[in-house]
């Protein structure tokens, strides 16, 4: 009987710990990794942080080593695309021409940068953050430039202009909203981030539109004009989700799984920044795009190709690291659906705990340089009862005594 042929579409984190989790759960049969850069699987968070400041070497970057994938007899098809799924014959289409059989596929083809859709966008001087080469070329642009605007005061976008100003660089960033990381973090904490970057010369303009990108900076909504010698678009990302739409799966917001992260097909998983999972705790879809999320997923899609019984049940989790400030953010909430965001510890010096809450419940938590209390937070979490919230914000109150509490 011939062995069967598992295809894994994506060759990020993502794809390189499923193939790595369908060995170790004793799959013995045909893998093939697919990926459309010309690199092996690499880890993407330090191309905004220590690879793009230089404290990372590309080696550093890579999943794992050169000789992994031929020792663990994993077939890697670099620089090519898939192009076409045909589910009734188990079929993908190759951009090379060429076409593979599959018995269970895994889509883990992630996410891409938003694009701004102004005239200016395609000039040289525009840089976007998803790709090796687009960090190369960005610390290429902090290495030369002395103005930069940055578009979107998200992660990266604020990761990035930690980098610049460390660099040298004057940053002008652009927000449409009132506050970075608004619809993450609310207002209470999104002010953190406003401190720390105006402590470090950055020129924050919220409610700023982009109109233009021109041949010496940005143009904005009303007709002023900031110098830069180089533009980095960070307004968000798309789950690339065109090969699983034109194959007839269910898409809202990425693929739609459940918490085995099945499709609606069979013989077909996603996993990654691409997944809009069933979670079983917060008990609704969500799509998480961050790294730990590409890190474990992968496991719970490996056993479910693999026909054995497994739900991914693990809490959004994402960190950062900008200047001085080092933070995790554990637990899930949507804009604005929560009480009151209570503080433990002192804000002003950014040495705190967060949490969020609703009904008295903690929703999430984000330590900002206190550390060793990750696995705390979590329990408050998934405890999901009540807790005296003037005790929570006492620092001499220990956390592990809310989890008897709520035991």
């Amino acid at each position: 009987m011939a062995k069967q042929k598992f295809v894994i579409i994506g060759a990020g984190l993502a794809g390189a710990k499923a193939v790595e989790a369908l060995r170790e759960q004793g799959f013995d049969g045909r893998i093939i990794l697919i990926g459309d850069e010309p690199h092996r699987p690499y880890e993407r968070p330090a191309l905004s942080k220590d690879y793009l400041t230089g404290k990372a070497d590309r080696d550093s970057l890579f999943v794992h080593p050169e000789s992994w994938y031929a020792d663990h007899e994993v077939e890697l098809l670099l620089d090519v695309a898939a192009t076409g799924i045909a589910r009734s014959s188990h079929r993908v289409d190759l951009s090379d021409g060429d076409a593979l059989g599959y018995d269970k596929l895994l889509l883990a083809t992630g996410a891409s940068p938003r694009t701004l859709p102004i005239p200016g966008a395609d000039a040289a001087s525009v840089r976007y953050l998803r790709r090796m080469e687009d960090s190369e070329s960005l610390k290429d642009v902090l290495g030369s430039a002395s103005r930069l605007v940055v578009i979107g005061a998200g992660w990266i976008g604020l990761e990035v202009t930690a980098a610049a100003r460390q660099a040298g660089v004057a940053v002008t960033v652009l927000e449409a909203a009132p506050l970075p990381l608004l619809r993450v973090l609310g207002p209470e904490v999104a002010a953190v981030f406003t401190t720390l970057h105006r402590d470090h010369g950055v020129d924050l303009r919220f409610g700023a539109a982009a109109r233009e990108i021109t041949s010496s900076g940005v143009r904005l909504g009303d007709g002023s004009e900031i110098t830069a010698d180089a533009v980095l678009v960070g307004i968000g990302a798309v789950p690339n989700v065109r090969l699983a739409q034109q194959a007839g799966l269910n898409v809202d917001n990425g693929i739609v799984v459940n918490a085995g992260l099945h499709t609606g097909d069979p013989d077909i998983v996603a996993a990654g920044d691409v997944a809009n999972a069933f979670h079983p705790l917060l008990r609704e879809h969500i799509r998480v795009e961050h790294w730990a999320n590409a890190r474990k997923q992968p496991a719970i899609a490996a056993a479910t190709m693999l026909g054995r019984p497994a739900y991914y049940e693990e809490l959004p989790y994402f960190y950062t690291d900008q200047y001085d400030l080092g933070m995790e953010y554990v637990g899930f909430v949507k804009p604005g659906d929560y009480d009151q965001v209570v503080f433990r510890g002192d804000v002003a010096t950014r040495e705190f705990i967060a949490f969020w809450l609703k009904d008295d419940r903690v929703l999430a938590g984000m330590n900002v340089n206190v550390w060793g209390v990750g696995e705390p937070i979590k329990e408050l979490i998934r405890a999901r009862t009540p807790v005296d919230p003037r005790a929570l914000a006492d620092p001499d109150q220990p956390l592990d005594l809310f989890q008897d509490e709520t035991s």
